[in-house]
This record gives C-alpha cells, sequence and structure tokens, in this order.
C-alpha cells in the first residue's frame, strides 16, 4: 500500500502550527478524536465533506509515528 503521510502537512500560521489534513483547517487532532469517539466514516464524511478516504488512512498512519 502506498504511504499517504504526504497528505499531513503543517504550516506556520494555520491552526497555530498543528499538522493539519492538506493544508485545511482541520487537524490530526480533530479527526482523530472523532475516530477515538466511534465515528464512522461516513458520519466524519458528512460532517467534513471535503475529505477523502486517503485522508483518514493518512492521519492513522501519522499517527503511528
Amino acid at each position: 500500500m502506498k504511504s499517504q503521510i504526504d497528505r499531513i502537512m503543517v504550516i506556520p500560521g494555520l491552526c497555530n502550527g498543528k499538522p493539519t489534513i492538506r493544508g485545511n483547517r482541520l487537524t490530526v487532532h480533530t479527526l482523530l478524536s472523532h475516530l477515538a469517539a466511534g465515528e464512522t466514516e461516513k458520519e466524519i464524511f458528512e460532517s467534513f465533506p471535503f475529505l477523502e478516504k486517503e485522508d483518514i488512512t493518512a492521519v492513522l498512519e501519522y499517527s503511528k509515528e
């Protein structure tokens, strides 16, 4: 499987420099919190329609490092 971690970006001045998903104003921490709360991918995609399945993969991969 190809790594998706390049979707995670740290941009100074965006979300206080916290890691975000593809430069959007959604932090890795926020998405991990939704996943930890038991939300399904469908629910997450409804809340954040700009997300792609690869973004979730990238966040999970990033959290392992």
